[in-house]
């Protein structure tokens, strides 16, 4: 063959391919708060060693390209909390580090650490989630003496992760100038980035999206609105929170997708489960070659004293959702039907 016709031929691979991923469709799973149980002050485990805790979301989990979700507890089998835990409003949670296993095989590959309880065993225990994390090969950001941001890659898709916090240890979502450049880091290793955030105030009377800055007991928890707009316009494709412990509005941005808050996902013990407090959704999104949303579902699941996540054939959390986008999010160019499937409509 001649080298011309040969270039030819090469610059025409070369584009067949480009074309090819920018018309990939790239299915991301991502969920709430992850508690599985404690041992601490008393051991309140689930029954079985928890091994059915994700039973009926797995299959969800495992199908999406990537899962994600908060882990909101310290992974270790001792330790000594410096948290007054016998004050309302303040839990330490340690759940025991063979409970790894139940992340892995349900399909997580990416968990937040910035979250106002990966210290509540302080430095050791901090380090002791960090080595259980490493050896089942799940990957994790969030703590400010890390580096905030990792990329994972499947089947030839780089996905970069980051996540910021409320706390000292946490990296902050208030200070956008580190978020701006951990994002610029990020965005230029990888095809499609997302974002987790902690943040807002905390309970069922705060389902509902504020502006501005909020507070919770006297502590600064972020302007959201304004956060998650900020990290879209510096090359986010999909930004989800948790921490409110209840379920908030989506929102489609750009053509990306805002999740405020997922909620409770797997918290059997220590954290009230009733009525909204209960919703456990999987948002799955789906976004194309360049990270724009184009579709998706909320998954409903309930909660449970002792038990993890299971199917809500009504549609309840979705439904729920929908109507706190409706009321809070009212313009935004998303609809979602009453099972939960998610459409993307015309800017």
């Amino acid at each position: 063959m001649r080298p011309f016709l040969a270039a030819i031929f090469l610059a025409a691979a070369l584009a067949t391919l480009a074309q090819t991923r920018q018309e990939r469709i790239h299915t991301i799973a991502l969920t709430g708060d992850i508690m599985m149980g404690t041992l601490y002050p008393t051991p309140q485990l689930p029954p079985d060693n928890g091994r059915h805790l994700f039973y009926d979301v797995a299959p969800v989990l495992r199908r999406a390209d990537v899962a994600a979700g908060n882990l909101e507890c310290v992974l270790a089998d001792s330790g000594t909390t410096a948290k007054k835990v016998e004050r309302q409003h303040n839990y330490a949670f340690l759940t025991p580090t063979a409970y790894v296993q139940h992340l892995v095989d349900a399909g997580y590959d990416f968990l937040s650490l910035a979250n106002n309880h990966a210290y509540d065993f302080g430095p050791s225990g901090a380090a002791s989630t960090q080595r259980t994390l490493q050896a089942a090969g799940l990957a994790y950001a969030g703590l400010r003496n890390h580096y905030n941001g990792v990329v994972i890659e499947r089947g030839g898709v780089r996905y970069g992760f980051c996540a910021f916090g409320h706390n000292a240890y946490t990296h902050r979502h208030s200070d956008l100038r580190a978020v701006r450049t951990t994002l610029t880091a990020l965005a230029a290793r990888c095809d499609v980035l997302i974002v987790s955030f902690h943040g807002g105030a905390e309970g069922v009377k705060y389902c509902h999206l504020p502006y501005g800055e909020e507070t919770y007991l006297d502590e600064p928890r972020g302007d959201l609105r304004a956060f998650a707009h900020f990290c879209i316009d510096a090359g986010a494709d999909v930004v989800f929170g948790h921490g409110p412990h209840v379920t908030r509005a989506l929102e489609v941005y750009k053509h990306h997708l805002i999740a405020y808050s997922l909620g409770n996902f797997c918290t059997p013990y220590g954290i009230n489960l009733v009525g909204l407090s209960g919703h456990a959704p999987v948002l799955e999104v789906q976004v194309d070659g360049a990270g724009r949303f184009c579709g998706g579902r909320i998954h409903s699941y309930l909660q449970q004293r002792g038990l993890g996540p299971r199917t809500d054939p009504h549609h309840r959390v979705a439904q729920h959702m929908r109507s706190l986008t409706l009321s809070d999010v009212p313009h935004t160019p998303l609809r979602i039907h009453p099972d939960g499937r998610l459409e993307a409509l015309p800017h």
